[in-house]
């Protein structure tokens, strides 16, 4: 299970961080990210790319929820607690995410776009819960590598010791979410939403 559960993640690992290497290119406006999404979609929008996508999502959510209730009793220190948890909130957040794109695609014929995904970050009250629930799917996805990492590495990289190595990472995850934040929102200064995307805010 934790070998299947560790494969199925790095997989998955390699899609969210084109993922989020395309959220950062919004700090260039929309049009750069949009524009950075269709190229990237290349890669991983057919029918090969996307089948063994879900079928990665689906075993890391279920694998993921069992080895939470495997472990949870027996964790000690910080990073095994924070892989355990971080691993439950990323399985309840993929399952969820990927039934919202889907949803968009196929019932709603909704281009699942730049705009589709930061309509909840700019619309007030939804963005009351929109903003902790991708800044802490962000902030989970570097706290689970950085708890990984504290148990894989062994060595020191240029002097520094592997479990300052993992915070690093940490720290480096809840940067990475301010600036994602601050593109996806227009520099704080809230994104204009295409009336097609209405649907998505209740409007």
């Amino acid at each position: 299970m934790k070998r299947i559960h560790y494969f199925s993640g790095v997989l998955i690992s390699f899609f969210v961080g084109l993922h989020l290497f395309n959220h950062l290119y919004s700090i260039l406006g929309a049009d750069a990210h949009i524009e950075m999404m269709n190229d990237l979609r290349v890669v991983y929008r057919n029918i090969i790319a996307e089948t063994i996508l879900l079928f990665a999502v689906i075993i890391q959510v279920f694998s993921g929820i069992k080895l939470f209730f495997k472990k949870r009793k027996n964790v000690t220190d910080f990073f095994e607690k924070l892989q355990i948890w971080t691993g439950l909130y990323l399985a309840i957040f993929f399952f969820i995410h990927l039934s919202a794109v889907l949803s968009g695609r196929l019932i709603l014929n909704l281009d699942t776009n730049f705009y589709f995904g930061v309509a909840g970050l700019n619309t007030f009250p939804l963005n009351l819960f929109f903003i902790p629930y991708y800044g802490l799917a962000i902030i989970s996805f570097f706290g689970h590598i950085s708890a990984v990492h504290s148990k894989k590495m062994k060595n020191k990289i240029i002097g520094i010791e592997p479990n300052i190595q993992s915070y690093i990472i940490l720290i480096i995850g809840i940067i990475l979410t301010l600036v994602i934040f601050y593109g996806l929102t227009n520099e704080f200064n809230g994104v204009e939403i295409p009336k097609e995307y209405d649907i998505m805010t209740g409007k």
